[in-house]
């Protein structure tokens, strides 16, 4: 006999769990959806796109570890972090859509996997405040190209914007291997 018959559930623990089903019901539906379905049956479709996934993230990595080790002043010295900036942003933007892409391939194929891991969720609010701090080297470039270079304190705070950066960057990473293994609770 179900819970909820014998021990009457508080209101609140019946609106917390209404969010969660709905999650799981379309979780479902999206998993019986053709497109859905053909991504699943298609042998090498999965493989592939996890191989482009990867590919783009070592893509993105590189280029913001070569971007912030010149914000810390250890690599590309001869060279001004604008000019640095310059060569690899974009890299970074350009293959952002390419995850985007690749990744709601991934989602769409096995939805639940992604959308009801709580780790998915970390990695996406770390993606968030990755891109944040990668705009907040950005933009200032784009209105001086010497702004970081211009007095001890923005050299200070641009070693603060690139030993906050890499470590997100990072934990994109094991977040995104996290969600193959930590499950919904």
């Amino acid at each position: 006999m179900p819970r909820d018959i014998l021990v009457p559930q508080p209101e609140s623990s019946r609106k917390l769990s209404t969010p969660l089903h709905s999650l799981d019901m379309f979780c479902t539906w999206l998993a019986a959806t053709p497109l859905s379905q053909t991504i699943q049956s298609v042998e090498w479709l999965i493989p592939a796109v996890q191989t482009v996934h990867i590919l783009a993230v070592a893509m993105v990595m590189t280029s913001v570890l070569m971007i912030d080790l010149r914000l810390i002043g250890v690599g590309a010295r001869d060279q001004t972090i604008a000019a640095v900036a310059k060569r690899f942003l974009p890299f970074i933007w350009w293959t952002l859509p390419v995850l985007l892409a690749t990744g709601a391939t991934l989602i769409i194929a096995e939805p639940a996997r992604a959308l009801e891991n709580p780790v998915f969720y970390l990695k996406m609010g770390l993606l968030l405040a990755a891109v944040t701090i990668t705009l907040a080297c950005q933009i200032p470039l784009a209105r001086n190209a010497s702004f970081w270079e211009l007095s001890a304190g923005r050299k200070r705070a641009a070693r603060l914007i690139a030993s906050i950066s890499l470590p997100l960057w990072v934990a994109i990473i094991f977040a995104g291997r996290w969600i193959a293994y930590i499950q919904r609770t």
